[in-house]
């Protein structure tokens, strides 16, 4: 199927999508491929998209996953963006590419790489040189990419979203006229947009770029609408967000929006003649490390489960939300009959598996490399690990010794736990991706750390990313299983199957499950790693439901 003329005036619709890492790619390949290769009928995340034709997808570009060391690329298997955006096409949809350079999307850092933060000065989302010089490699890199994909080249591309909702930081006048110029030079010739919400759109407006709105509430879109009006006169009206609901933190509740409502507000956004982006469309996952945080009032992380109570859940399943919009959306197309949907793939509960090989980390530290020696503790960013490119994810474990009892003191980020001779294991549970401090993210021990009042010296810093490489040291036990993860009776820590990193489990809740998807297991045997902070469990169980937490309705 071959996407309809772009030059339709009628309002379009799209299904949201936080870009390549939602969907983890195993050793069948790519899951968003998958969809397409066992399913019959059309992807789930565009079924109910092609009773308004032509459908959309808007997908971010993750640098901080496209570029994890400074110069060296990686757009393979999972990160493979010309074979999602090629993808698409062949499902009949048009892209709008959201190539950041920050996305925001709930990840670390707002997909900018932790590497940059090496430099001391730092000025992220500025027209400071070393951030420019940083951001024009990587556009010299993906826009060779993205250019042949453009609608005027035979491509999917109808548009391109310069950075994303720059109006709420706003800290540099010249730097969206510098990223749009930027996008022109290296190719770019598609229609541009920009992106803001209801505290950044009046300061987010760029010459030269369709002004767009991200929303959730009816009350926002009449408000938003007449700023938009007012400035961009008879041009098109896109909500380029329409939030269906919303992200958790650990330690709060499961955020849940009511299908009603968001059938009544997608209703309303239509009819004020505005194309939609139904954001999200299909949930998702924080696999591995990737969850960003929040930091205003007080820092808190996201949780693994990008569930998001979205149209469609973290495993492709349908949910009321999906239904309502199916037959508003056949209403509106006209259609006789209810549109097709999938088959949903199988979910199973196996058996409980028990561990059977238990090792201590201070036992597995003989058969890691050699810890960094330091006279100060080194932050994870600044530790002369992967080529120079310091550490971007995991725990770091401080050690040194000490001559007699006292008070600590120091700045840890994000959370520390002290151990005797002294040992300090620091997580980082996520940058922040949204807000005014993400200069200030930094992570481990910032500067020196005290025993009363006295600096400590001489430090063994280990640096545990806990990739792939870090598991083949030592030799573990494998189980049999493959459904969604139960890790009761365990507190915190993070679970691998077969190599990949599931995420993090935390008995604080809201999420008391974690997704696995079944592209990530083999025939037979599969190997169960779980990394517990305070106190291991009997036994890992498996379910067939999900349990994401105590659900708290939006307002």
């Amino acid at each position: 199927m071959s996407p309809a003329s772009p030059g339709q005036p009628r309002p379009r619709v799209g299904a949201g999508e936080r870009g390549l890492v939602p969907n983890p790619s195993g050793p069948k390949g790519n899951l968003w491929a998958e969809l397409r290769e066992e399913e019959p009928g059309p992807l789930p995340g565009s079924a109910g998209l092609h009773s308004l034709l032509p459908g959309l997808v808007p997908p971010y570009v993750p640098w901080n996953l496209h570029e994890p060391e400074r110069g060296k690329f990686d757009f393979s298997g999972n990160l493979d963006m010309e074979a999602f955006v090629l993808l698409a096409a062949e499902m009949g949809l048009w892209v709008i590419l959201r190539p950041g350079p920050y996305i925001c999307s709930e990840i670390d850092l707002g997909g900018l790489p932790s590497w940059l933060l090496q430099d001391s000065g730092m000025r992220l989302r500025t027209t400071y040189k070393g951030f420019t010089e940083a951001v024009d490699l990587y556009f010299d890199h993906l826009m060779a990419r993205v250019v042949p994909l453009q609608y005027k080249h035979g491509g999917p591309i109808i548009a391109v979203q310069v950075e994303n909702e720059y109006g709420s930081y706003n800290k540099d006048p010249a730097y969206m006229p510098y990223i749009k110029k930027a996008l022109e030079d290296r190719g770019i010739v598609e229609l541009l947009l920009t992106s803001d919400n209801k505290d950044g759109l009046q300061k987010g407006v760029l010459d030269g770029a369709l002004a767009t709105i991200n929303l959730q509430s009816q009350h926002e879109l009449q408000l938003l609408t007449n700023f938009l009006v007012s400035v961009q006169r008879v041009q098109p009206r896109m909500v380029m967000e329409y939030w269906t609901g919303w992200f958790d933190s650990w330690g709060g509740p499961h955020n849940i929006l009511d299908s009603s409502e968001v059938l009544k507000t997608v209703s309303a956004i239509l009819d004020a003649g505005s194309s939609i982006n139904l954001y999200m469309f299909h949930g998702g996952t924080n696999f591995g490390f990737i969850n960003g945080a929040m930091h205003f009032h007080e820092y808190k992380s996201d949780v693994t489960s990008y569930d998001y109570d979205a149209v469609l859940t973290e495993a492709g399943d349908y949910t009321a939300k999906y239904f309502k919009l199916r037959d508003f959306f056949g209403s509106l197309s006209g259609a006789r009959s209810p549109l097709p949907h999938c088959h949903l793939l199988p979910k199973i509960a196996y058996e409980p598996v028990r561990p059977n090989l238990y090792l201590s980390l201070w036992d597995a530290l003989q058969h890691m490399e050699e810890p960094v020696s330091s006279e100060k503790p080194v932050n994870m960013e600044n530790l002369p690990v992967n080529d120079g490119n310091g550490q971007s994810f995991g725990y770091t474990l401080y050690e040194t010794t000490i001559a007699s009892s006292g008070v600590l003191s120091g700045l840890v980020r994000d959370r520390g736990q002290g151990y005797t001779r002294l040992r300090i294991l620091v997580e980082n549970r996520g940058r922040v991706n949204y807000g005014d401090n993400i200069d200030d993210q930094r992570k481990g021990l910032i500067g020196n750390i005290y025993l009363n009042d006295a600096p400590l010296k001489k430090f063994r810093i280990y640096s545990l990313d806990m990739r792939k490489s870090f598991f083949q040291r030592w030799h573990v036990a494998c189980v049999c299983l493959p459904g969604t993860m139960c890790p009761v009776g365990w507190e915190k820590g993070v679970v691998f199957i077969n190599g990949q990193n599931l995420g993090r489990y935390w008995n604080i809740g809201p999420q008391e499950t974690l997704y696995l998807p079944g592209a990530w297991l083999d025939q037979g045997i599969n190997q169960v790693i779980v990394f517990e902070e305070r106190m291991a469990g009997p036994a890992i169980q498996f379910t067939e439901t999900p349990h994401l937490g105590r659900s708290q309705y939006l307002d």
